[in-house]
């Protein structure tokens, strides 16, 4: 299943370049990834009623275009690599009128209990691991 996500650059999101500015990208890399997990009807709240937290260990991003206010950007996250206790969420993001890639990236996770000690989400949860798994790019 392939998900995609728009985002509208706002003015003050841009820098004195006016371009965005590159730590904004982390944000909608997150924005992308609650609107996909609730797409799938998983989303961190249900998540977290369940006793389950996904907290990111690490972001990678190499930017490849500049987009500036008004422009529109295309997300695409998907599943890079599932264990049932780690996962990596690659992202691509292209800018929506011209296709050109503008960043890619990955968040790295693992998965924990509230109390933030890591579990393996096969054992802790198959139901929303089997999701997880069936979400993994071929």
């Amino acid at each position: 299943m392939s998900f995609t996500f728009e985002r509208k650059i706002n003015y003050y999101e841009t820098d004195r370049m006016g371009v965005v500015h590159h730590s904004n990208y982390i944000r909608y890399m997150e924005e992308a990834r609650c609107a996909w997990l609730e797409s799938i009807e998983m989303p961190f709240s249900l998540l977290e009623e369940n006793g389950i937290t996904i907290p990111v260990l690490g972001v990678n991003c190499s930017y490849k275009y500049h987009v500036t206010f008004d422009d529109t950007i295309i997300i695409r996250p998907f599943v890079k690599e599932y264990s049932g206790v780690r996962m990596t969420v690659g992202y691509d993001v292209q800018d929506k009128k011209t296709g050109k890639t503008v960043l890619v990236g990955e968040t790295k996770h693992c998965f924990t209990n509230k109390n933030l000690k890591p579990i393996n989400l096969k054992k802790y949860a198959p139901e929303f691991s089997n999701k997880f798994q069936n979400l993994m790019e071929k």
